[in-house]
């Protein structure tokens, strides 16, 4: 028996599929591929984010977390690095606190 899974995965899954008595089959990315799995891996995990509920969503959002600080060490950037520009962006632009809905603009 075996199942597929085709997809990036933390770096201690191995690890816990030995344990659980499989015998996990991998391969290590070349750095092109390596930032392509990690889109497709944003993709699934924001999925999951909206998928989730309340008693799930943190756990979902951490995933995400994850992988935007990998993304952006691929960038030569820090988590902090991404903190800091969003700062910015809401000091300029605001947050998203007002929970305002833009239905069109008029002239």
């Amino acid at each position: 028996m075996e199942k597929i899974f085709n997809k990036l995965v933390r770096d201690n899954i191995p690890e816990i599929i030995l344990k659980d008595g499989w015998t996990p089959i991998t391969r290590i990315l070349e750095d092109a591929e390596y930032k392509k799995e990690l889109e497709d891996k944003l993709k699934e995990e924001c999925n999951e984010v909206i998928e989730s509920d309340s008693t799930t969503r943190i756990e979902e959002l951490a995933d995400v977390l994850e992988v935007v600080r990998a993304l952006a060490k691929i960038e030569g950037k820090s988590l902090e690095d991404v903190l800091e520009v969003a700062e910015a962006k809401k000091l300029k632009r605001g947050a998203f606190d007002k929970k305002i809905y833009l239905e069109k603009n008029v002239k």
